[in-house]
């Protein structure tokens, strides 16, 4: 099992082609193909906020999908976008509103051709991947090792959105746990969600969510190795959006 997985793209295709090459991909049939049968994983939040998330769309499913040499774990921007293409009501707010302008801007036949690919991606990937024997688990918010196996809607909410419990910080985010701190199982758990300035490896984690859309880095741990690789971002750094204290 050699897999390349990425952190939360957020529409920054540049990037995500960029490190991609970096990692020795060829783009040559338009999707990223590594030539000695590594293949690629994503913590999920594809699209939202960046410039190009239906650019993003299209490759990982085509990668997914079609020609089963990657593996996706939807984060909670998926989630909403899913819900967004199912006709629910949701907000369109918190980046969701540069997808829809992007779908928008299609089509209706390019928008019905998007809509079904983005739904068959997410409905055909697991809410969290278990691979390598269980050796690796990539769950876009992270995963307790007691919750691994389990898809209830109280694990749903933990994979999708971390360690909640409803309170809100003062600028109204939520308040999140440091699962990854008493975290003790043996199994890799790779996973974005929350920006961090630079990967972060505690106990058998790594958080790899650094941030690009916000001026950061697109970032990847190569498995087994557990070597990274980045590329920086090509969007205005927002130094607030970046967690740097986990106390």
């Amino acid at each position: 099992m050699n897999i390349d997985i990425i952190g939360d793209i957020h529409g920054c295709f540049a990037e995500f082609k960029q490190l991609t090459e970096k990692m020795g991909y060829t783009w040559e049939t338009g999707v990223p193909v590594h030539p000695s049968g590594r293949i690629l994983g994503f913590v999920g939040d594809l699209t939202d906020r960046g410039p190009n998330s239906l650019q993003v769309i299209e490759v990982v499913h085509e990668l997914v999908i079609n020609q089963n040499i990657a593996r996706y774990a939807p984060g909670n921007h998926c989630n909403k976008l899913y819900r967004y293409f199912s006709g629910n009501k949701v907000q369109i707010s918190h980046g969701l509103e540069t997808t829809v302008a992007e779908y928008e801007s299609l089509n209706s036949r390019d928008q019905k051709k998007i809509r079904k690919k983005f739904m068959d991606l997410y409905e055909r990937s697991p809410l969290y991947q278990i691979m390598d024997e269980g050796r690796l688990i990539i769950a876009h918010a992270g995963i307790r090792s007691d919750y691994i196996g389990q898809y209830s809607s109280k694990v749903k909410t933990f994979v999708l959105y971390g360690d909640i419990n409803g309170s809100k910080h003062p600028d109204g985010s939520p308040v999140r746990k440091d699962w990854a701190k008493s975290y003790k199982g043996e199994s890799w758990i790779v996973y974005g969600h929350t920006p961090v300035p630079e990967a972060r490896q505690v106990n058998h984690t790594y958080n790899i969510d650094t941030g690009c859309v916000f001026g950061g880095k697109l970032t990847a741990v190569r498995y087994p190795e557990m070597d990274l690789q980045e590329v920086p971002s090509t969007m205005p750094y927002i130094a607030e959006k970046f967690r740097t204290s986990f106390d």
